[in-house]
């Protein structure tokens, strides 16, 4: 049998179809919808790491955080502790409480229920760190990972991932400026 140069680069020709078909099946594929977001915001503040922790450590008191009204719940600063909180004109947040270490000033907690019309997130998680910091001051992080309040894609702007970390972002920095105002003025 005998191969014709025209049917020599047919067949090469095919294989190279097939092949660029083989690799385009077996590539990786770019994933579609929301994407976990993340902020952490920080703040400096003139008092010793353990008052800090004082008017923070309380799981069951967010009375700090400038929308909160009162802060209801259960279990204390058990894991699985709950709370309420209810925000100026009456909506509320169901949180619960995870991860709770008093000697590393710190405890994670995480959303159970809002509307996304409130905060814009879902599957929302936080955690509050309190460090020492030069010259005898306190450094408070509070660092949080949730997904956009509409988890399909194309969502709409006020349920975006560049609306829920705006969200979060503005709520943390107005809660760490209020507590910075609040302890060293010390009310």
């Amino acid at each position: 049998m005998r191969m014709t140069m025209g049917t020599a680069i047919a067949g090469v020709a095919a294989l190279a179809v097939v092949g660029t078909a083989l690799t385009a099946a077996f590539e990786p594929v770019s994933a579609h919808g929301p994407t976990r977001q993340k902020v952490r915001e920080s703040i400096e503040i003139s008092a010793p790491p353990a008052k800090v922790w004082a008017a923070i450590g309380n799981f069951q008191d967010m009375g700090w955080l400038p929308p909160v009204t009162k802060t209801e719940g259960q279990k204390g600063n058990e894991i699985g502790a709950t709370r309420t909180l209810t925000l100026a004109g009456g909506p509320t947040v169901e949180e619960e409480l995870y991860k709770y270490e008093p000697e590393m000033l710190s405890y994670s907690y995480r959303i159970t229920k809002v509307d996304v019309k409130v905060l814009p997130v879902t599957n929302y998680s936080s955690t509050l760190t309190v460090s020492p910091a030069p010259d005898g001051k306190a450094k408070l992080e509070w660092a949080g990972a949730f997904y956009r309040g509409y988890p399909n894609n194309d969502p709409p702007p006020e349920l975006s991932d560049e609306a829920a970390v705006k969200a979060v972002s503005g709520l943390y920095k107005a809660g760490l400026e209020a507590l910075k105002k609040k302890i060293e003025s010390g009310s």
